[in-house]
């Protein structure tokens, strides 16, 4: 992964959460399948929190496109809403892939 890529860090702290989860589950107690489920568990927190701004990002964007759908924004204002919108959305989620 190249080190400018903006998820660069979000793919770092999955990856974090996953051998934090691995190290902290050898030496505990309790049978193997709870060991994976626990290391599961964390991966899936670390991946939830990490994809939570490209779901708000999603939702603004979807709540936009059904008022400019609407058919009742003139074209100008339509335009200018989208503008606006994508001026607001977060630089990590602007022209980048998700891993």
């Amino acid at each position: 992964m190249a080190k400018d890529n903006a998820n660069t860090e979000r793919y770092i702290a999955i990856a974090r959460a996953c051998l934090k989860a691995i190290n902290d589950t050898a030496g505990a107690a309790g049978s193997r399948e709870q060991k994976i489920q626990a290391v599961y568990d964390a991966i899936d927190q670390a991946f939830q929190s990490e994809l939570a701004d490209y779901r708000q990002t999603l939702a603004i964007m979807a709540t936009v496109l059904e008022r400019i759908a609407s058919g009742q924004l003139a074209a100008e204002q339509a335009a200018e809403l989208a503008r606006k919108t994508l001026d607001q959305q977060p630089e990590s989620t602007r022209n980048a892939r998700i891993h």
